[in-house]
């Protein structure tokens, strides 16, 4: 019998994405992404996050925003949408609005009790679901790792998108493991860490770093190597992580279930700082999205 090369056993290489085209229609027809932002001063990681899910084709992007930073953001934006989340209540009644399919929170959110809440709000049953998929990331990390409860409302729906540090304090077991030399047998693999984060947590696990893990609890499981002919040493720069949890909301505002949003938003984002190349900062990747869609397409 051949061997199988889809099941939750097998470990994928991410490749050149396909399918990225986007078909005719309005913008209500590629989805409405919502960024939440933080404070005065505290802005610039939502933005660009916010700038990458409009770029990679998101019919509409919302940034909320907390009332002291609403002339603060609408000075820096155009194309992007300003709505005011003053607490929990403002932001659930912000989620009234079904249009909105893709959330992502976490930068430059902050580690206080108002982000805490917004935190709690989106992981509420009534908002974690198919019809509206979540990205946490940055701030929103550290907050789920702070209580086991919001560990325990994640599902499939949600992507959590970790570097080694943030991925320590949510999974201080496994990673304590990763990190231990292995003195008999196989080592403890970082495909063997994500795995077994995504089983425990149940969501999607996108493990950052050059050598990018991405994990479904069912077992599924890629790889996207930034190495040899696709090293992109200068993705280490500050922004270039909200600059990916843009794209992936992005994504799946377009209708990407989560794993493929992941996968091809890994990519693009390696590929934006090749076309770009050295002295690369985090407001240049979605501006290099175009060039590098195009040539996808010849």
């Amino acid at each position: 019998m051949a061997e199988t090369t889809t099941g939750p056993d097998f470990v994928r290489l991410v490749n050149r994405p396909d399918g990225l085209a986007k078909p005719s229609g309005n913008k209500f027809d590629h989805g409405h992404a919502l960024i939440l932002s933080g404070g005065p001063g505290r802005t610039g990681a939502a933005r660009l996050a916010a700038r990458a899910a409009l770029r990679i084709g998101a019919g509409l992007v919302t940034l909320g925003v907390p009332p002291g930073t609403q002339m603060e953001v609408a000075a820096q934006i155009t194309a992007l949408m300003l709505t005011r989340v003053a607490d929990a209540d403002g932001l659930c009644a912000v989620l009234g609005d079904d249009r909105i399919n893709a959330l992502c929170l976490g930068p430059g959110l902050g580690l206080h009790d108002h982000a805490a809440s917004l935190v709690d709000v989106v992981l509420s049953a009534a908002h974690l679901s198919a019809e509206r998929l979540m990205v946490f990331d940055a701030d929103a990390l550290t907050l789920i790792a702070q209580d086991t409860r919001r560990m325990e409302a994640l599902n499939e729906h949600a992507v959590l998108t970790p570097h080694g540090g943030e991925f320590a304090r949510l999974f201080p077991d496994i990673a304590e493991k990763l990190a231990a030399a292995s003195d008999r047998g196989p080592a403890y693999s970082k495909v063997d860490a994500t795995r077994e984060a995504a089983a425990r947590c149940g969501a999607v696990v996108l493990f950052k770093g050059p050598d990018t893990v991405i994990a479904h609890p069912d077992g599924r499981c890629s790889v996207h190597a930034a190495a040899y002919d696709r090293e992109a040493p200068w993705l280490a720069t500050a922004g270039a992580g909200d600059v990916l949890a843009g794209f992936i909301t992005g994504l799946l505002a377009r209708g990407f279930d989560p794993m493929a949003a992941c996968e091809t938003a890994v990519w693009l984002h390696v590929e934006c700082a090749r076309a770009f190349g050295p002295g690369l900062i985090a407001e240049d990747l979605p501006e290099m999205l175009p060039q590098v869609l195009r040539a996808l397409e010849s």
